[in-house]
């Protein structure tokens, strides 16, 4: 079957693929973004950003925003349960350049749920509905939605809420195979998504959970009868993920990547990284980033170790440097890893 779609349209607008990146607060930040932008995703989002911090003009809210012009097409998605501050927040990302606008009602951690907003959303169906709606009598851009399965194991409403999001106006809703209660723990079930693309019409279904590596990208579509996929965790560490899976598809040979390759890239994303942040904040951002692209390979818990310990930017690229990455091999993603995200895929 030909899953990989090349364009992909939501709406009026023309995607590359049907291949997306997800929002990952906490992570998919500018660097990590330059870094998955090379590979050429259909759609790619930046870190979730709450509705009442873009009201205020908050400057660090709006610094979650950036992206270059390279980036496109690009998604800013919205967090937050206030219907009336619906509208003109999606008329901010729309002015502020982006191709597509979404409302989270996935985000699973506490700080988020605990005003209504996030996976809380899933509680009050109608509201999501509602905050759509204005989101789409505001903008000319495709507004998206991206839910979790249900609340908990008795509560699966995936498939009510996909036919409130299409009711609402919604171009595409995005299901994540968990339950807000799961968190990241246990395997996201696909039979949930399959469900919830059964009750739509024309709104197009996103999957999302699990997808590490091409073989699971194409199970995943198999399974569910999505039209598109979005990656989360799975690039995390492997930006490249992308064109791995688009490789599959065509039917080309996989590319092996050496330790030599895995050292350029991480160089290559630190340095991203350092021209973006503060030299503290950098320090920071670079030991978790570390272990994303040292975690899966052979010998390396010495070299994590020497990252999470450096004072300095110039200690950490002196600690790269002298790793013996010729003789080091690294084995390929193909199972969940420990969330290391503020909150994973939003």
């Amino acid at each position: 079957m030909d899953f990989l779609k090349k364009p992909f349209s939501l709406g009026s607008l023309v995607l590359p693929s049907n291949i997306f990146c997800a929002p990952l607060a906490g992570c998919s930040d500018l660097p990590f973004r330059k870094m998955t932008t090379k590979y050429k995703p259909g759609l790619v989002f930046c870190e979730m950003v709450k509705m009442d911090a873009l009201i205020r003009n908050d400057p660090h809210t709006f610094r979650l925003l950036d992206y270059e012009a390279g980036m496109h097409p690009i998604g800013g998605q919205l967090c937050g349960s206030k219907p009336h501050l619906a509208a003109k927040c999606a008329r901010i990302i729309e002015e502020l350049g982006f191709d597509v606008v979404d409302l989270n009602c996935g985000c699973p951690v506490d700080k988020v749920t605990k005003d209504g907003s996030g996976s809380g959303m899933l509680k009050t169906p109608e509201k999501i509905g509602e905050i759509i709606a204005n989101m789409v009598a505001a903008v000319k851009i495709p507004v998206t939605v991206k839910i979790r399965a249900g609340w908990d194991a008795l509560s699966i409403n995936a498939p009510e809420i996909v036919e409130i999001a299409e009711k609402a106006g919604a171009t595409a809703i995005c299901i994540h195979g968990r339950t807000r209660s799961q968190g990241y723990r246990g395997p996201a079930n696909w039979d949930f998504i399959r469900q919830a693309a059964q009750a739509s019409k024309k709104i197009r279904i996103i999957a999302n959970g699990d997808v590490f590596d091409a073989i699971s990208a194409e199970r995943i579509f198999k399974a569910t009868g999505c039209d598109a996929i979005l990656l989360a965790r799975g690039t995390m560490g492997q930006p490249w993920l992308i064109e791995d899976i688009e490789r599959h598809f065509l039917g080309l040979a996989p590319i092996v990547r050496s330790g030599i390759d895995y050292r350029n890239f991480l160089i290559e994303h630190l340095g991203y990284i350092s021209r973006y942040q503060t030299e503290r904040r950098a320090l920071l951002d670079v030991r978790r980033v570390g272990c994303w692209y040292l975690k899966l390979g052979r010998g390396t818990k010495a070299l994590r170790e020497a990252i999470n310990k450096a004072s300095s930017l110039q200690e950490v690229y002196q600690h790269i440097e002298a790793f013996p990455w010729e003789d080091t091999q690294f084995a390929p993603l193909s199972s969940p890893t420990e969330v290391s995200c503020e909150e994973a895929s939003c």
